[in-house]
């Protein structure tokens, strides 16, 4: 039967051909024993380390797992923002468009009324005009009466 130290049980008792056992010395014995010792406690050294490794990498894991939660978490709460500014975006464009459909349309209903507005201009001038003329006529009309009654009353 063989350990992982390399040592065997025919290591510990030696056989001899003849189908004896020959006594063990106990020197020997005594330092296979030292190195079994010695074996054991290395081995119990680096199950400790193990552990200890064991451990830390756990902690680490551990920590790794809830700054992941956390990430995601993050990556939720972007993606919600995200969405929730992409609706606005989209609502802004929409109003934008919207209100330059408006200004468009105050546009065309502006350009008619400067045009209505220059048409009453012209009216008016017309109508002015008009009244301007007639004036003058009344007023070439009443002097021209005017001095026919002058020269009636003179000639009578």
């Amino acid at each position: 039967m063989c350990d992982s130290t390399g040592l065997n049980m025919e290591d510990l008792v030696d056989v001899k051909t003849g189908g004896g056992r020959q006594e063990p010395k106990i020197e020997e014995f005594k330092s296979k024993l030292i190195r079994l010792q010695q074996v054991k406690a290395d081995l119990q050294e680096e199950i400790l380390e193990k552990k200890l490794l064991r451990e830390c990498l756990q902690k680490e894991f551990a920590a790794l797992e809830t700054e992941a939660y956390q990430l995601e978490l993050t990556h939720q709460e972007n993606k919600n923002l995200m969405q929730k500014l992409q609706f606005q975006c989209e609502e802004s464009e929409r109003r934008s468009l919207r209100l330059a459909e408006q200004n468009r349309k105050i546009e065309e209903l502006l350009g008619q009324y400067r045009c209505e507005i220059q048409e009453i201009k012209l009216k008016r001038r017309k109508l002015r005009m008009k009244f301007e003329n007639q004036l003058v006529q009344l007023i070439g009309q009443h002097k021209l009466l005017y001095s026919t009654i002058k020269e009636s009353q003179e000639k009578n």
